[in-house]
């Protein structure tokens, strides 16, 4: 299909779509510039005497998830042109989002916009809706197939990506209104109150479903371990639920560690990895009560064990560690190297069996974490963080969601958020596949030069001009230390020189949007 090709060019010299989906694109203007004015939107107001007494919100439907919630979508009003909400603490695990559209599509409802905190490769049954319409465009991170479709331009409408804090944001400034929430929950009870830590689909928090359940119009909560009345500690509160779906199997919890969060074994790979916490080490970074923040790339989770050592070889501990949680920052947790994992995510099992466990361990949630239209957020107190990115520019401009191809292969999760650090490392190969990952400008502008600080390769630290405070910082540091045109210079030589742009056509397939709500980028449809 056709899709807009009118644009405006933001402060970036990106030029973005003047149009998303019907609203009216605020061009990104810079970082801090654009302040929100007026009051948050409220969720619809609701009478204890639409609710049964006893507090029990059941849908029965024998254990069958797609019978389920066809009983509860159908009482729940759903219509053509309507908003529901996922979330994506089961990662690829994820059983709900395929039987929801499964039982949208039974329903006969069209031109659905689906609004997931992400999507994986196991949502791949889903493109089957995009074409036939029960779909009408996904506003969402979108991983693997799903991306691979919009990128060729198949999606009706345009995709819209934002960060787990800009999907709050959005959210809470009325931005996007959700019609109904639809949240996995691995335990809960009757009336609603639900957790992830435990049960037999134990994920860990359901952070990213927290704003679908305050502002969405009616909320389905859907779990396999119903729990007698109260499931405490409950992370949904059963005061916004509207029906519980009991199934048999509501999500694969082993899934939820992916071939991207496990520790890397490439030498070059865990050189970077070495590179960084030495650097973290000897600029002075790592010290009494500092605190960090490490990504879920197989570089980003060997950098915290390289850490790790560092701090216990100096006798240091840290005041917090920001997850998501893994079983290194368990470890850390565990040996005291801190009294508290802050956690907005669950990479993996012992993730999971630590936030039931220690007392240390906090489930927070996107509003805490990384909500930019907010009175702070833990993001912007963390010392240092370590990031992966696809692609980087000698401007320090990165990006996270298209390849060297112009395909839209993933999502942004909470990478912008975490830009706001005291020092913002991105730990990148040099080359991927024979391409050269530093460029003179990224395909896809997701985060600005102006808060990325370091770039991390195999073959030394680039140090962006604008920290001086670090250049100084890093003198006589273990670790080599290279101007960013000297390591592009190198990179170029290496790869017999550089690589030219990919094939885009000149229709956009889908937006960035930046912390704020504004747009930042486009990506456009891929030429075949």
């Amino acid at each position: 299909m056709s899709l807009t090709v009118d644009s405006v060019e933001t402060v970036a010299g990106r030029q973005v779509p003047v149009e998303v989906n019907g609203l009216q694109t605020v061009p990104f203007a810079g970082v801090g510039v654009q302040r929100p004015q007026g009051h948050k939107v409220g969720p619809p107001l609701r009478t204890c005497a639409d609710y049964p007494a006893d507090g029990d919100k059941r849908v029965e439907a024998g254990g069958d998830m797609v019978a389920g919630l066809k009983q509860a979508l159908e009482q729940a009003g759903l219509r053509d042109g309507m908003t529901v909400s996922t979330h994506h603490h089961f990662r690829n695990g994820d059983l709900v989002g395929n039987a929801l559209f499964d039982a949208a599509k039974q329903l006969g409802v069209k031109d659905l916009r689906w609004f997931p905190s992400a999507s994986f490769p196991c949502h791949e049954h889903l493109l089957q809706y995009l074409d036939d319409g029960t779909i009408h465009h996904i506003e969402g991170s979108m991983n693997g197939p799903l991306g691979d479709y919009c990128s060729r331009g198949k999606m009706r409408g345009l995709g819209v990506l934002r960060s787990h804090g800009g999907r709050y944001q959005s959210v809470q400034d009325g931005e996007v209104h959700i019609d109904i929430a639809v949240l996995a929950a691995p335990t809960a009870d009757a009336f609603g109150n639900a957790t992830g830590d435990r049960g037999p689909s134990a994920c860990g928090l359901l952070g990213f479903g927290l704003a679908d359940s305050q502002y969405a119009d009616h909320v389905i909560l859907v779990t396999d371990n119903l729990v007698p009345f109260p499931c405490h500690p409950w992370q949904i509160q059963g005061q916004n639920v509207d029906q519980v779906v009991v199934v048999d199997k509501v999500g694969l919890a082993e899934r939820i560690v992916s071939g991207t969060t496990r520790v890397t074994r490439s030498p070059d790979r865990l050189l970077i990895a070495e590179y960084i916490a030495r650097f973290v080490r000897d600029s002075g970074i790592m010290r009494q009560g500092f605190s960090f923040q490490a990504g879920a790339g197989g570089i980003t989770l060997a950098f915290a064990m390289f850490l790790k050592e560092f701090m216990k070889e100096a006798g240091i501990t840290a005041s917090f560690v920001r997850g998501g949680s893994n079983q290194v920052l368990v470890e850390m947790l565990e040996e005291g190297l801190t009294p508290f994992i802050l956690d907005g995510q669950t990479f993996d099992l012992e993730g999971v069996r630590s936030m039931r466990d220690n007392g240390g361990h906090v489930n927070t949630s996107p509003f805490t974490s990384y909500n930019y239209h907010g009175k702070g957020n833990f993001a912007s107190m963390v010392d240092v963080v370590v990031l992966g990115a696809t692609e980087v520019d000698v401007d320090f401009n990165a990006n996270v969601v298209t390849h060297s191809d112009g395909r839209l292969l993933h999502g942004i999760g909470g990478w912008q958020n975490c830009l706001f650090a005291g020092c913002t490392i991105l730990a990148v190969p040099s080359v991927r596949d024979r391409i050269p990952v530093v460029l003179e400008s990224v395909t896809t502008m997701v985060g600005p030069g102006e808060l990325i600080d370091v770039i991390a390769t195999e073959r030394g630290l680039c140090i962006n001009p604008a920290r001086q405070d670090l250049v100084e910082a890093a003198r006589g540091c273990s670790v080599p230390i290279l101007a960013i045109h000297d390591l592009k210079k190198q990179i170029d030589q290496l790869c017999g020189g550089t690589v030219a742009p990919p094939r885009l056509g000149a229709e956009f397939v889908a937006a960035i949007k930046w912390v704020d709500g504004s747009v930042i980028d486009a990506v456009r449809c891929v030429e075949s």
